[in-house]
């Protein structure tokens, strides 16, 4: 009879003392920003969207048999941890089901690039301005609930209004700047529109796709791991630090490319040969974007803190909750999941 799941982690467990891969934990050290880089290069690799369900399968299937002791005798190490990547790369880490493709962060930077270059591309016409604006924040919404944490779900209405009001802020920010800069800026600082549009959508979909968050609050835990409250002002923290990761994950492309093609469409060969813009653009956020993206989620540690002080400020009723579990124990520090 096959083992069952918590027999298999409990076997595991005991196992991790003896030269066992402990699975449920980063290959590399997450309290310095090397070792996250090196988390999130691995599973970001753009590489891996292009997996078959059969690799995905068999790496989900391999991983499991090694949880119980059950993999192929002499089975290298290596191959653990590529199934891992694997599998961090395309399973939710929640509910343990196959991602849309689409929406893994394996797709980031393909996705990204296309939508990131087309931003750039086609920003002097108000309908390509609309479409592409709508197009990204449909790529977005798409990433953002496939993404989502299986524990504080949304429901279809408030998944309807992020999605909504995103698109409608990064439409109103688009429009409304490339209509005021019109006939006022230079040629270079128009170029700066889909970016701001961009960041305004940003500061409106994280917030609104992790609203329960907010209004429910998230546990906050001691160092050893044990929840103590659900806090509201960690919640916050935890998004604006995923708000900022996500503009910083754009801004480079963003910002600097912009000023590249002010230069290169005064050249020649450009002028000569106009299609070459949207590719060029494109393949330069890709290569943007391949560096970005882990850069932007290993930027701060996925569990962030906050100390109780400030909890007591900010927060009365958490810091009671606290104070009424812990006693005059209470920590100086407590954590959280920040999220992505």
């Amino acid at each position: 009879m096959q083992e069952s799941a918590e027999s298999c982690y409990t076997r595991t467990g005991k196992m991790s003392d003896m030269g066992r891969i402990n699975l449920d934990a980063p290959r590399y050290s997450q309290a310095e920003f090397v070792g996250r880089f090196r988390h999130f290069l691995a599973i970001t690799d753009w590489r891996l969207c292009f997996k078959t369900n059969r690799d995905l399968d068999e790496a989900n299937d391999l991983l499991q048999k090694y949880r119980c002791g059950q993999e192929p005798p002499g089975t290298p190490d290596e191959h653990i941890w590529y199934a891992k990547q694997l599998y961090e790369s395309a399973f939710h880490p929640d509910t343990g089901e196959k991602q849309n493709v689409l929406g893994r962060m394996s797709f980031q930077v393909p996705g990204g690039m296309l939508m990131t270059g087309a931003l750039l591309t086609f920003y002097r016409t108000t309908p390509a301005v609309i479409f592409w604006q709508w197009a990204n924040q449909s790529f977005n919404a798409l990433v953002n609930f496939t993404n989502r944490n299986a524990k504080s779900a949304l429901s279809v209405q408030q998944l309807g209004i992020a999605y909504i009001s995103a698109t409608s802020a990064a439409l109103v920010t688009a429009i409304g700047l490339k209509s005021f800069l019109a006939g006022r800026a230079s040629s270079l600082l128009q170029r700066y529109v889909p970016f701001a549009a961009v960041a305004s959508a940003n500061c409106i979909n994280i917030p609104f796709m992790r609203q329960n968050e907010l209004i429910q609050g998230i546990p906050v835990s001691d160092k050893d791991g044990n929840e103590l409250a659900n806090s509201r002002a960690a919640a916050a923290k935890g998004i604006s630090l995923v708000v900022f990761s996500r503009i910083l994950m754009a801004a480079p492309g963003m910002t600097l490319l912009p000023v590249v093609m002010e230069r290169l469409e005064k050249q020649r060969w450009l002028r000569n040969n106009p299609r070459l813009n949207a590719p060029f653009q494109i393949l330069a956020c890709g290569v943007s974007l391949t560096l970005m993206v882990p850069i932007s989620c290993a930027l701060f540690d996925q569990t962030s803190s906050m100390s109780t002080s400030s909890l007591a400020w900010l927060e009365p009723e958490a810091h009671s909750q606290l104070v009424k579990k812990c006693g005059d124990g209470v920590p100086d520090l407590v954590y959280f999941n920040k999220g992505l």
